[in-house]
């Protein structure tokens, strides 16, 4: 029997790694500790309907990852989003077009990793928080205190400070994980029964709270009677508060976006709030993937290259092309 090989995490660099594996003929079992794959790029189904929170667009500018792309395409997972853009800088609003192509997920983020996971065997609402050494083989305990296992190799694909945790057994790889710092996003959805008057559907904003906005009906497929919004907060705004009160993110945010729009804007009929604890990486890095191959044990993640999604369809690659490279 073939042990097969565990993968920590499913957004987009454990499945991207999975996938890979999958597709050469090795067993995987995936483990993610919430309720269904994504990570930060999944989307969360709400009154106001489906709200991608995280990742809010991606861009493909490496071929591989291009032609990736064409193939999700293809599936019907995801299509261009050409929004109005905006600047938003010293209390002016300004047009700011680019050339950059855009896609986002239809009819939602989430779309492009259910449709990655496929098939693969999955535990969802599993948290691991010890990756140990038997005598042959590694096992995974979870929070609830169960043991999984054997696998024959373990590719921890998570935010850089839960791999460091999950990362005891091999110190020169937690030592390199926890080098990396992880920015918060307060994120925010306001949703209004009338449309507000604005052509603006995508917005980069300065000097203020808030980093980002867009309105999410713009988006390919999106099917919504309301006019709903997402806003992002920046960094360090995040980083300030963040054991605020959701009430409060809102309100704050509400206010910031309102200013904006110099507009006496009228009450949302819907408010959300979430936070991303680990957004984004502080600075890029090349690795790649992180590996001990002669452990087993290989890391990959937005964090290992860009920050992108595409840094972390990438970092998936390199992993699983290092695993089998060994594995030979």
């Amino acid at each position: 029997m073939t042990v097969p090989i565990a993968i920590i995490g499913a957004g987009i660099a454990g499945l991207s790694a999975a996938r890979t594996l999958y597709d050469a003929g090795y067993p995987i079992e995936l483990f993610d500790k919430s309720h269904g794959s994504g990570g930060r790029m999944s989307s969360k189904r709400t009154d106001a309907g489906a709200l991608d929170l995280g990742a809010q667009y991606f861009t493909a500018r490496d071929r591989r990852f291009v032609k990736e792309v064409q193939r999700w395409q293809g599936e019907g997972w995801v299509a261009e989003w050409n929004p109005q853009l905006y600047n938003f800088q010293n209390g002016q609003l300004s047009l700011s077009p680019d050339e950059q192509t855009r896609w986002v997920g239809t009819p939602r983020m989430s779309s492009i990793t259910r449709g990655l996971l496929g098939r693969l065997q999955a535990h969802f609402s599993c948290r691991i928080t010890e990756v140990f050494r038997g005598e042959q083989h590694w096992h995974l305990q979870d929070a609830e205190g169960f043991t999984h296992g054997p696998f024959s190799q373990v590719i921890i694909a998570t935010p850089a400070p839960q791999a460091t945790a999950l990362l005891a057994a091999a110190p020169k790889l937690a030592g390199a994980a926890a080098g990396v710092q992880m920015e918060p996003t307060w994120a925010i959805a306001l949703a209004f029964d009338t449309a507000l008057e604005t052509p603006m559907e995508g917005c980069f904003v300065q000097d203020s709270p808030l980093d980002w906005l867009a309105r999410n009906r713009s988006k390919p497929a999106r099917d919504s009677q309301l006019d709903t919004w997402v806003l992002h907060a920046t960094s360090a705004w995040s980083k300030q508060y963040l054991d605020l009160p959701k009430e409060a993110v809102i309100e704050q945010l509400h206010g910031a976006f309102a200013e904006l729009l110099h507009d006496s804007m009228p009450a949302p009929v819907f408010t959300l709030a979430h936070r991303w604890l680990y957004a984004r990486p502080a600075g890029s890095r090349e690795w790649g993937a992180l590996a001990d191959a002669d452990l087993g044990l290989y890391v990959c993640g937005d964090w290992c290259l860009s920050g992108r999604v595409e840094g972390a369809w990438l970092s998936g690659q390199e992993a699983s092309r290092r695993l089998m490279e060994h594995l030979g």
